[in-house]
Order: structure tokens, then C-alpha cells, then sequence
């Protein structure tokens, strides 16, 4: 007797089906496994472009950037060459920024500790060594009310305070109205003695802020509670 050589192909046909039709998830899992690998190679995943990998990468170049100023002292003994690729790792991470409405998040507020600038006054490069900041220099927010305060450490304990004032989200003008000398003498600021400062780059734990004469600063949370 001769077989149908069609039956056969169209049950298999139909039990595929089957199968598939009550078996939904493994056709979704099918939809969605991962790339292939070709001759032990990955291909690259797609969803990473939609920014699937954008949080490693700003991992890394944080961590690339405390690796550069770790042993630069704040910047005071950064070389011309060191300042240009803090610049350059500065600028990357920027780019990187989750928050860059500034003002508006919470994270800003705190007690921040400067781990670079390029400001030769912060660092005290116009004087003698003994008199320049040794110790800890902090900076504290709190932008809901518009206050801020600079302080250094030993040997001198000199602070500012300052007031806030919104120019867009993600920068404020800065008017600096009390200092501070020896953290007791108090000493009204002129009237002149102003600013902005622009936050460039903004996480729980690093700030990345620029000033109006083209200062740079990197700071690091110290203390989210701090208030000025």
C-alpha cells in the first residue's frame, strides 16, 4: 500500500501548534533570549543602546576620576597635564549626569567635602605653605533655603556664609554676606563679593560644580544632614 506522504507533515504541522498554543512561554522566551554567541564570541545586546549600560559606565568614570585627584592635595599640586585630564574625565561624567536639575533634588542639600578645585584662593597657593588649608574643606546646601556656608578646617577655621538665588535648574547667583575669621571674628561681606555656581554633575555621594570665573570643584558627600 502507498503512504500519503502529506498526512504526516500536516499532523506534525498541527502538533507544533499544539505545543505552541498551550505552551505560550516558551514562545516568549524564545522572543526574548539573550544574543547568540559566535565562535565563543558575545554579539552585542541591543537593549544596551537604549541605555541599558549607561550606570556602568558612569560608575567607572567616577571611579576613574577619584583615581586622578586622589594624589593631587585638593589640586594644589596639580600639573598642567594632571588639571587637563581632570577636565577631560569631568566632562564625561557630566555627560553622565542622573540629576541635572540640581536645584530641585534633594540630594544637593548636605555638608560636602572639596576634593579638587582648580580656585589658586580656595587652595591658598598666594600663601605660605604653613598658612595654606591643611585640614578638611566642606561646603554646605541647602537650596529649598536658598543658604550656604564654606568652611575651612585647621589651621585657619575661616567660614562664609552665603545666600542663594535660583538662575535656572540648575545654577545660582551667590552673595556672600558674612565671614567668618578664625571661625569667630565676624566680618560683613561688601557688596561685591559675588558669584555663581553651576552643578554640573550630581549623584548621593559626588558633585560636580563650576563657577563663573571658570573655577572647577569636585566634591563628595560628607554629611547629608549638614545644614549651613
Amino acid at each position: 500500500m502507498l503512504m500519503n506522504s502529506k498526512a504526516p507533515i500536516a499532523g506534525r504541522s498541527s502538533l507544533l501548534q499544539q505545543q505552541w498554543q498551550f505552551r505560550p512561554h516558551l514562545a516568549a522566551r524564545q522572543r526574548l533570549a539573550p544574543p547568540p554567541q559566535v565562535a565563543g564570541l558575545s554579539l552585542p545586546n541591543p537593549f544596551e543602546f537604549f541605555g541599558g549600560n549607561k550606570e556602568k559606565q558612569r560608575e567607572e568614570k567616577k571611579e576613574e576620576l577619584l583615581a586622578i585627584i586622589k594624589p593631587l592635595q585638593r589640586g594644589a599640586n596639580a600639573s598642567d597635564e594632571d588639571k587637563a585630564e581632570v577636565e577631560a574625565t569631568c566632562r564625561a561624567l557630566e555627560k553622565l549626569n542622573p540629576n541635572p536639575k540640581a536645584l530641585s533634588c534633594e540630594l544637593i542639600n548636605g555638608k560636602w567635602e572639596l576634593l579638587y578645585t582648580t580656585s589658586d584662593t580656595i587652595l591658598g597657593l598666594n600663601k605660605p605653605p604653613p598658612l595654606r588649608p591643611l585640614g578638611p574643606i566642606y561646603q554646605t546646601i541647602d537650596a529649598e533655603n536658598g543658604k550656604a556656608k564654606n568652611s575651612e578646617t585647621f589651621p585657619s577655621f575661616n567660614q562664609v556664609n552665603a545666600d542663594l538665588t535660583p538662575k535656572s535648574a540648575n545654577k545660582v547667583a551667590v552673595q556672600f554676606k558674612q565671614f567668618k575669621i578664625l571661625g569667630l571674628i565676624p566680618i560683613t561681606a561688601p557688596e561685591d563679593a559675588k558669584g555663581e555656581l553651576a552643578t554640573t554633575y550630581l549623584d548621593e555621594e559626588l558633585r560636580i560644580s563650576r563657577g563663573d570665573k571658570g573655577n572647577l570643584f569636585v566634591l563628595r558627600m560628607a554629611d547629608p544632614n549638614g545644614k549651613p
